[in-house]
């Protein structure tokens, strides 16, 4: 059975699940629907059009659902929703979208979001990611599932990160970073693939060995970028992630792909 501490204030409307307790000191707005199970700690301010799944653990002093940090918001009933079992340590910031964006910003299930990291505006970011310390996203970002950002790494608004990357700490990510990517540096690049967390998605040694192959030809080949993108498409054929690579690449629309720094790489 949840309780409320007789010292947060939750407002009328608000919808507060089953089994969920909401500390000491918490604010929770009219708009906001939390799902059953859930421990808000204390100090946690919850606010907008904002759903949270079961499940959730919501550190002190983390405010989701504010307002997007964007000149053209005009208080419109915008959106948060987050998904369930995710871990939100203290500090953390989750705005809700705009209207040029959609009007929705979505976390997925299983996040863990350590102190201080930020989901931007519009921000679509998957399921089971790990965003360590101050890690941050600009909004319309895209971040797909299993990802890991290091701390203090920082996206550049309308970027694209695929499902199964690893980004270093103290990154700035300009570009997209393919599937499985591996991406590292002041201005991140791309150093080759994530083969651990590969490992722990049950790739076995022949597709490994199929993966890297792709990658090789396709980032470290003879020829520009353009030509070696031309020549590698017929091995989508040949195994999922190499399909789910492509496909990433040519659905890019706003950023730079993510290169390796020394390859001498040109569209």
């Amino acid at each position: 059975m949840g309780t409320i501490d007789p010292t947060a204030r939750v407002e009328d409307g608000a919808v507060i699940g089953e089994g969920t307790t909401i500390g000491p000191y918490c604010i929770i707005g009219r708009n906001v629907v939390i799902g059953e199970s859930c421990n808000l700690i204390a100090h946690v301010h919850v606010m907008g059009h904002t759903s949270i799944g079961a499940d959730c653990t919501i550190s002190p002093f983390a405010v989701l659902g504010g307002a997007p940090q964007d000149l053209s918001y005009r208080g419109e009933p915008t959106r948060l929703e987050i998904g369930s079992g995710c871990t939100i340590r203290e500090g953390v910031t989750m705005n809700v979208g705009t209207v040029k964006g959609g009007g929705l910003t979505r976390v997925g299930d299983g996040g863990y979001f350590m102190n201080n990291s930020h989901v931007g505006h519009d921000c679509m970011v998957g399921n089971n990611v790990i965003f360590a310390t101050s890690a941050t996203l600009g909004g319309h970002c895209e971040i797909g599932d299993f990802v890991y950002i290091g701390g203090l790494s920082a996206v550049h608004q309308l970027t694209r990160i695929g499902p199964q990357v690893m980004v270093g700490g103290v990154c700035g990510v300009r570009g997209d970073i393919i599937p499985f990517g591996l991406a590292n540096g002041q201005y991140a690049a791309l150093e080759g693939l994530n083969i651990i967390g590969m490992k722990r998605r049950k790739f076995t040694k022949e597709r490994l060995a199929k993966v890297r192959a792709f990658y090789q030809s396709l980032f470290h080949g003879p020829g520009i970028f353009a030509e070696r993108l031309n020549s590698v498409q017929p091995l989508a054929a040949e195994d999922p992630a190499i399909a789910e690579i492509l496909a990433f690449i040519a659905q890019g629309k706003h950023r730079a792909l993510c290169l390796p720094a020394d390859s001498g790489n040109k569209h």
